[in-house]
C-alpha cells in the first residue's frame, strides 16, 4: 500500500468518524484533518474538482474550530469574572435616552422585553436594589411563568437604555453560550440575594399560571 492510498484511507476515515462526532469541538478537530488528508491525497492525484472543495471546507473547518475554541475561552474567563459583560446586547437592541425620575416599567406590567443600562443608574422600587452601567434587569420573567413584573424599574438619573425583545434575547441565548452562562450566573445570584432579602415580591416567580 503506498503512502496515496494511506492518505486516501485516513481522508476517508476521519470523514466517518467526524459524522459520529455528538460534540462540536472534536466534530471540527476530525473535520479539519480529513480536509487535510483529502487535500493531500487529491493533489497527489491531480483530482483538480476535488481540490478545489477541499480548499472551501478546510478555511471554513478551521474558522470554525477557531471560534469553538475562543467560546471555551470565553466561557472558562467568565467562570471567575466578577461582573459579567452584557455589552453585546447594545448590537442587537434599541437604545432609548430616559431622564432621572422615568420609569422603565411598573410592577404588574407585561414582561415583554429585557433591558441594558449602557449609562445611568437604575432602581427596582420594591427591592430596593440599584443598578448601574453595564448592568442588566428584567431577565428573570423571560425563565419563569410569571406574567408580569414583580418590580417597578424607575431611573435615578439621566440614563441610557437598550431594550430587547424575548424573541432576540433568546436567539442570542441560544446561540453565544459565553452569553448564556453569564445570564444564568446572574439570574442565580440574583435570585438567591432576592429570596434571602424580599421573599414576598418573589413569590409571583413559583405562582403557577393555570
Amino acid at each position: 500500500m503506498t503512502y496515496i492510498e494511506i492518505l486516501g484511507w485516513l481522508a476517508s476515515a476521519t470523514t466517518i468518524v467526524s459524522y459520529a462526532m455528538k460534540t462540536m469541538l472534536p466534530l471540527r478537530i476530525t473535520a479539519t484533518l480529513s480536509s487535510i488528508f483529502f487535500l493531500t491525497y487529491c493533489l497527489a492525484l491531480g483530482l483538480w474538482p476535488m481540490v478545489a472543495m477541499e480548499l472551501c471546507l478546510l478555511p471554513f473547518n478551521l474558522w470554525r474550530l477557531i471560534e469553538i475554541l475562543v467560546q471555551r475561552r470565553r466561557i472558562a474567563n467568565l467562570r471567575h469574572a466578577e461582573s459579567p459583560d452584557f455589552s453585546v446586547l447594545k448590537d442587537y437592541s434599541q437604545a432609548r435616552t430616559m431622564a432621572a425620575g422615568s420609569t422603565v416599567f411598573r410592577r404588574g406590567d407585561r414582561p415583554d422585553q429585557l433591558y441594558y443600562i449602557e449609562s445611568g443608574e437604575v432602581v427596582l422600587d420594591e427591592i430596593g436594589t440599584r443598578l448601574g452601567a453595564g448592568e442588566i434587569f428584567g431577565e428573570i420573567a423571560f425563565f419563569t411563568d410569571a406574567k408580569a413584573r414583580t418590580a417597578t424599574a424607575r431611573c435615578t438619573a439621566d440614563s441610557r437604555i437598550h431594550a430587547i425583545d424575548e424573541r432576540t434575547f433568546l436567539r442570542l441565548y441560544f446561540q453565544d453560550p459565553a452569553f448564556g452562562m453569564a445570564i444564568m450566573k446572574t439570574i442565580t445570584r440574583r435570585l438567591i440575594d432576592g429570596m434571602a432579602r424580599h421573599p414576598e415580591t418573589y413569590t409571583a416567580l413559583a405562582a403557577d399560571p393555570a
